[in-house]
């Protein structure tokens, strides 16, 4: 039996993923659990997917590789996501969406960091 090779994620990237698509979630309605799923998705739940992959793309500053990789996806997958998110943004409640979890995320992650005591 062959197995599929997939690139080593790190914690850190899964916990930013895992932002991404919770906050994308919330905003769209569509469960975070259907996001994650690792099979082909179809309707809401693939743009909802896509626009979790953008906002990692374009908030994180990742190359389309990392956001593939992260995300479990081959990097064309990620590719047409982040095309189709970008020609999204014409529509001006998804691009104020994406403006508000852009901010959300950034706000998230320059946070000081909290050291939490046993």
């Amino acid at each position: 039996m062959e197995e599929t090779w997939r690139a080593p994620v790190t914690e850190a990237d899964r916990a930013r993923v895992g932002l991404a698509i919770q906050l994308v979630a919330t905003a769209t309605g569509v469960p975070a659990e259907q996001i994650r799923e690792r099979e082909r998705l179809h309707g809401s739940a693939c743009r909802a997917r896509w626009l979790a992959m953008y906002l990692a793309y374009v908030t994180f500053g990742w190359p389309l590789e990392r956001v593939a990789h992260a995300f479990g996806l081959n990097r064309a997958t990620a590719a047409a996501a982040c095309r189709w998110a970008e020609d999204e943004r014409d529509r001006p409640s998804l691009d104020a969406m994406l403006e508000r979890l852009d901010r959300c995320v950034k706000e998230v992650l320059e946070a000081p960091a909290c050291e939490l005591r046993a």
